[in-house]
């Protein structure tokens, strides 16, 4: 079942001030040392207001790999790499503004077996890693995983009201399963895959008229590098804010556009 009220452990990043040094010391331990196993790439534009919060609850999971962030400056105006460098995280930049070229230069810098494509608005819950991780390091048989996600409401939507929503935004991505492709339901702020994979279908780039994250699992599943694997644990449920939403004019008019989408 999917979360109706926000859980209580969301409010200290929704509502509370956190201590750069506080994520700092937290993904000290994450990143052990040698060679990560996993790479969270995230690409940003003008995060100061959630950076923070986005990096201190990937700094807190509980796994036993070692893990690097990467966060890509896609040209912010302003402190999204003064906070990220004050977390201890590495910061690179890239110059040419866009989604898909920010998630290709993470791709280049990781050094990771994995890579976990993260967004610098979301929270991640303690065992979000290690649930999208898993699939992929237990079996060849899948290519890429990727999992749900709730809203954090920032506008004047509600949370009651975004559960009912996220309910029918469910059954659109079963309709997108049966009669279009899987690979529809892919979101880049909450998916996995093997960098060496990623690498050899020429990472993010993409057709005009689709998107990077869904292209990207359509030719690893095309490649034959396996299947798609959908990662449903609750442990594993991303909250992101609903900006994106509110960027398309509210949620009925992101309705709309969603369904015209689908049934295009």
């Amino acid at each position: 079942m999917r979360p109706v009220q926000i859980p209580d452990y969301l409010n200290r990043y929704i509502n509370g001030t956190i201590d750069p040094a506080e994520v700092k010391a937290a993904y000290q331990k994450l990143r052990k040392s040698g060679t990560p196993e996993v790479t969270i790439s995230i690409p940003a534009y003008n995060e100061e207001q959630t950076i923070v919060q986005t990096l201190c609850s990937l700094a807190t999971n509980i796994t036993n790999r070692s893990v690097e962030i990467i966060v890509v400056n896609n040209n912010s105006k302003d402190k999204t790499e003064e906070l990220v460098n004050a977390c201890g995280v590495t910061c690179v930049r890239e110059l040419t503004q866009g989604i898909t070229v920010s998630r290709n230069t993470g791709l280049a810098n990781a050094t990771g077996k994995y890579i976990l494509n993260a967004d610098g608005d979301t929270v991640y819950p303690k065992y979000w890693i290690e649930e999208m991780i898993k699939p992929l390091a237990d079996s060849d048989k899948y290519a890429i995983t990727y999992g749900r996600f709730s809203f954090i409401p920032i506008g004047n939507t509600g949370r009651f009201t975004y559960f009912f929503y996220e309910y029918i935004a469910d059954l659109t991505r079963v309709y997108n399963t049966l009669f279009k492709t899987e690979a529809v339901n892919v979101y880049g702020f909450n998916s996995g895959f093997r960098r060496e994979h990623g690498l050899q279908v020429d990472g993010f780039n993409h057709p005009p008229g689709t998107n990077e994250d869904g292209w990207l699992a359509l030719k690893l599943k095309n490649k034959g590098f396996g299947k798609l694997y959908k990662v449903t644990s609750k442990r594993a449920i991303v909250w992101t804010t609903d900006r994106r939403i509110q960027i398309d004019g509210g949620l009925g008019k992101a309705v709309w556009k969603r369904l015209k989408r689908i049934f295009s």
